[in-house]
């Protein structure tokens, strides 16, 4: 009888163990209706969550010859996952053939005889066996005998619990099996682990899909959909919802467990106290580990991020450990590698969550182990952040009063910040340094109030002895606030002090970059910029390089060069990949998001979703006020494909984590205040749209510009523009447009210019009628095309929609035509104004017009102001042009061509 063996990779020296499973197995033991009961669909919850873009992705993976690898850790669902695709396929049951797999499978006779029951086989492969056929040879015999066969072949084989063959001769028949297996069938492979072979042949022939736990995990919105049934019952609040989404990321059974908990008890508790999510953690995740593996898992949870240098340097201080993170992730424990970061890893936080309870002996001593180990690697946050988990004030002290604290700036400081709140006051009182230092993680956290607050607690000696890093300290939280004159000078104060540290200097020229860019002076803040960059390159502070280039893009932003910043975000992105072994650094995300940000902005949503997960997700993790400008656009997002629900509930819960991140309100509010406006002016409520834009007052006033939303003041005023238009107060609206020119003169991004002229051209269509509005949008459509900058079309869509009606014709034809066509849902007419052998004047183009509103020619003079004969002159010569005898068919071939 074939053993219950180990997995693959726990550390089997050789075959031996295999030996009596690869002898074969008596014949009487083969009971095929034993095996049977193992060949069989699961069944799938009714209560299932609705998954199409994901059962849709593995349809699509089900081509003929196709090998579909679902590969995560226990609870991510991949089977029902399956399950659920192959019932949406249109794939007849009678055609899928699903093994679930055990350790007892590893018995090469056992695999085959379960192989050959599901493929409807009639001889048993240990009769081949017997007869002196090796095992390689009677599953080759199996597959002739399957491919000879004319109906009733299986269209799809599934084999579940892959994890559970170790054996490598029984890896070798999988090998074999899924080389040969008939092509017009294909095979599905669920597991916890990677595969035991090599897939890169399978990929280079494009049939190989690989499914992970980054696509199974549910989505923020696939969580509140989860959830809907409880929050209607009240069992539930969104914000619940939420922290459930931000402690399991997505994991699906603790959630499903957690469901079901909610449905059978009045009394709530945290997901990670409930009997069923107990029981699955330490019975179906941890189960099979032993002493030492737990013990490893424990060391690991305690730390946000891990490596498996960093863990090795604290095992002396966790003794009989059973592996390190790499280890654990081969075992198929939910810890994530994080992207671009070599072997970093980043445990899953609800089971982190549980295993840091109780806390283990030496957990201090650990703590400051880790402090040590980063801070030899100038990881000023995180040696600061471990020695204030170990409860070191002296070391604490130290490492503020050595480090730089500008480096906080490239770097993560969302665990700094949780720490404020536990941190005793005497430890702040005794040092001015750590006061600046805590003054830099409220500032880099949006909370400014409270920067200032421990600024100001300081002694005036303390004051002077360190005025230089207090006037950087103020010039990064005034440009954060968007005061960009106030900042400029105070960041030229900080420099001329002359006491700053390099990275001082860096963050000063950054913060002077910005400023400079904010202004219009983009050579000047190019010069800034590069300044910082050498000061980076100085400093070896790969974080803080990563923002110059984030600095930059800004700057071909500002510009409206689209191209050009994208290619220095994407050369930015690639070389901090380069650097492995590091934890995660915060100039990575804003790349990220920057880049995100471009491609809205040039109409590639598909892209820009895709890059928007996985960066928004990071943000949030990482407390980085990026993730305003994540949900900012994510908003955009939903408005521009005509989901308003979504936008709305993406705006509350933008609202939500800015409060609960204790973020200053100037900074979000008029974010969310105009994205309320812009849905409000979509969904044509044009008093709420006023009511938020009112309350934008205030902000548009100051002329505020911020720093992760340059183009805001702009665009604010360009709402009160779009509200006027809404109500027809055309007076008004030119008035405020005018306004903006004379405001900011020179300082105007480019988006914003485009925003303007648009909105120009829908003034004018109605002041001086469509030939000159039609002109303006010609003139828009060809500078905006060179960038393929269509997000202000997007934007302005329902202002636009008429004017581009009639002028789409007359656009410069190109991709960027193709795309506004598909935007305004508008064809080519055949046979445009363009085509017209002789175009229409501006002046018949005003008699035109006033024949289709029904005036004579008479009246059309009057009105005009010119001779009677001199409008007959033109109605014959507009006649002529559009090739009609009449008025009445003028109007009707003026409008088929866009000219009314």
């Amino acid at each position: 009888m074939g053993q219950c063996v180990k997995p693959f990779n726990d550390g089997c020296a050789a075959n031996d163990e295999f030996q009596s499973a690869n002898s074969g197995l008596p014949r009487g033991e083969l009971v095929r209706d034993l095996l049977r009961q193992r060949v069989q669909v699961p069944a799938v919850p009714p209560d299932s969550l609705a998954r199409p873009k994901l059962e849709g992705r593995i349809t699509e993976a089900l081509n003929e010859g196709g090998v579909l690898y679902m590969e995560a850790p226990c609870g991510y669902g991949k089977s029902h996952a399956v399950v659920g695709a192959l019932g949406g396929s249109g794939v007849s049951s009678d055609q899928v053939r699903w093994i679930s797999l055990n350790t007892q499978d590893n018995a090469p006779s056992r695999f085959l005889a379960l192989l050959a029951i599901a493929l409807d086989l009639p001889e048993t492969p240990d009769q081949g066996h017997h007869s002196g056929a090796n095992f390689a040879d009677t599953l080759a015999m199996m597959l002739v005998a399957l491919a000879r066969k004319s109906d009733d072949k299986p269209r799809i084989l599934v084999l579940d619990n892959l994890q559970n063959l170790g054996n490598p001769a029984v890896v070798e028949l999988l090998q074999q099996l899924i080389a040969d297996f008939p092509p017009e069938s294909s095979i599905v492979l669920i597991s916890r682990k990677a595969l035991p072979f090599e897939t890169h042949g399978l990929e280079l022939e494009n049939r190989f899909t690989r499914v992970g736990a980054e696509v199974l995990e549910f989505s923020r919105s696939e969580t509140f959909e989860f959830f809907k049934p409880a929050m209607t019952a009240s069992q539930l609040t969104s914000v619940a919802v939420d922290h459930l989404y931000d402690l399991t990321e997505g994991w699906a059974t603790p959630l499903a467990l957690y469901r079901r908990e909610l449905a059978g008890n009045t009394e709530r508790k945290p997901i990670q106290e409930t009997a069923g999510v107990e029981r699955f953690l330490k019975e179906s995740v941890l189960g099979g580990l032993t002493p030492g593996q737990l013990r490893s898992m424990r060391g690991i949870a305690e730390l946000e991020l891990c490596s498996d240098e960093l863990f090795l340097a604290l095992a002396p201080l966790l003794p009989d450990t059973g592996f390190i993170p790499s280890q654990a992730v081969e075992r198929g424990l939910p810890l994530k590698p994080m992207p671009g970061r070599g072997r970093w890893y980043r445990l899953n936080p609800l089971l982190q969550e549980w295993l840091r309870e109780p806390v283990m002996v030496g957990y201090a001593e650990r703590m400051l182990q880790a402090s040590r180990w980063f801070g030899a690697r100038d990881q000023f946050p995180e040696a600061l952040k471990y020695a204030l988990l170990a409860g070191d004030a002296d070391e604490v002290i130290r490492i503020a009063s050595e480090g730089s604290e500008a480096l906080l700036l490239g770097q993560d400081t969302a665990s700094l910040l949780r720490l404020r709140k536990s941190m005793p006051a005497r430890l702040l009182e005794r040092s001015a340094r750590l006061r600046i230092v805590y003054s830099w993680v409220h500032a880099i956290g949006g909370q400014f109030r409270q920067a200032r607050t421990l600024i100001e607690g300081l002694s005036e000696t303390e004051r002077k002895e360190h005025v230089a890093r207090i006037c950087a300290l103020e010039a990064f939280i005034l440009r954060a606030e968007g005061s960009v004159a106030p900042a400029l000078a105070m960041a030229d104060r900080a420099l001329a002090e002359g006491e700053l540290s390099t990275q001082g200097q860096l963050v000063t020229q950054m913060v002077r970059s910005s400023a400079l860019c904010a202004a219009g002076r983009f050579q000047e803040a190019r010069d800034a910029n590069r300044a910082a960059a050498r000061l980076a390159r100085v400093a070896g502070d790969s974080g803080s390089e990563a923002l110059a280039v984030y600095a930059h893009a800004r700057i071909e932003l500002g510009k409206g060069a689209l191209k050009h910043a994208e290619q220095l975000l994407r050369t930015g992105l690639d070389t901090a990949m380069q650097e492995l072994a590091r934890p995660a650094r915060i100039g990575e995300t804003r790349l990220q998001l920057n880049l995100v940000l471009v491609l809205w902005h040039q109409g590639r949503e598909a892209e820009a979703d895709r890059l928007l997960v996985n960066c928004g997700r990071h943000a949030e993790q990482t407390r980085d006020l990026g993730l305003l400008l994540a949900m900012t656009i994510r908003v955009l997002m939903c408005r521009a494909q005509g989901r308003l629900d979504d936008a709305f509930v993406w705006i509350g819960r933008a609202e939500r984590t800015m409060h609960s991140w204790q973020v200053d309100e100037s900074l979000f509010v008029p974010v969310l205040e105009a994205l309320k406006a812009s849905c409000w002016l979509a969904l044509n409520e044009v008093d709420s749209a006023s009511q938020a834009v009112s309350k934008l007052a205030p902000y548009r006033e100051a002329g505020c510009v911020p720093e992760l939303f340059p183009m805001m003041p702009g665009l604010l005023d360009c709402l009160q523009v779009r509200v006027d238009l809404a109500r027809g107060d055309l007076i008004r609206a030119r008035e405020t447009l005018q306004g903006i020119r004379e405001r900011y003169e020179g300082a105007i991004p480019w988006g914003v210019e485009l925003h303007m002229r648009l909105l120009e051209a829908v003034i004018v269509q109605d002041e001086k009628g469509p030939v000159v509005a039609q002109k303006i949008l010609v003139a828009v459509v060809t500078e905006a095309a060179r960038e393929h900058f269509i997000s202000p079309f997007s934007e302005l869509r329902g202002e636009l929609q008429g004017l581009m009606g009639k002028g789409f014709g007359q656009l410069p034809e190109g991709p960027f035509k193709a795309a506004l066509g598909e935007l305004f849902e508008l064809k080519p007419a055949v046979g445009g104004a363009e085509a017209l052998a002789e175009p229409i004047s501006d002046r018949e183009q005003g008699v035109l017009e006033l024949i289709a509103k029904g005036l004579s020619n008479q009246e059309i003079a009057d009105k005009l102001h010119i001779s009677l004969h001199t409008v007959k002159t033109h109605a014959r010569r507009i006649n002529a042009k559009l090739e009609v005898k009449s008025r009445t068919q003028a109007i009707v071939r003026a409008r088929e061509l866009g000219l009314l």
